[in-house]
């Protein structure tokens, strides 16, 4: 299983930064999601489907961290805590790569919590947990 996680997140990480170039294929990214899915932060939580708006929405947010000046999005770190032998825990670490102009880059690293459904040999992400994004850009002088 954790194998087969992090080749998941490698693969996503290189769909992240197809997205941060704006040459990504949304239905594949959107692909590495659930039918449907849960997402908690300290906005609160929220639930949404893998539908026809769930490309779009994800491209909204590739053209937001691209106004951002974000540069790159590295995979650091994947752990995987296995629930049963279809679910687990994914614990991923990225590395957020701003650049400013006239600066050096600000990098920002994190931490995002998956919950992964393995249907298939093919895992999806059916739920995550991050942090308080828009705090930790504020703290780095991001925005």
């Amino acid at each position: 299983m954790e194998q087969t996680i992090t080749a998941f997140f490698r693969q996503y990480q290189q769909h992240f930064q197809q997205g941060l170039q704006g040459t990504a294929d949304m239905a594949t990214v959107a692909a590495s999601y659930a039918p449907a899915f849960i997402a908690a932060s300290p906005a609160g939580v929220s639930t949404g489907h893998n539908d026809v708006q769930l490309p779009q929405v994800m491209e909204q947010g590739f053209a937001r961290y691209r106004q951002l000046g974000t540069r790159d999005m590295l995979l650091r770190e994947v752990r995987v805590v296995p629930i049963d032998a279809l679910h687990c825990l994914a614990h991923v670490g990225w590395t957020a790569i701003y650049a400013r102009d006239g600066q050096g880059d600000i990098r920002i690293d994190f931490e995002v919590h998956y919950l992964m459904q393995l249907l298939d040999g093919k895992p999806r992400i059916f739920g995550w947990v991050a942090g308080d994004e828009e705090a930790l850009l504020r703290e780095h002088g991001v925005v």
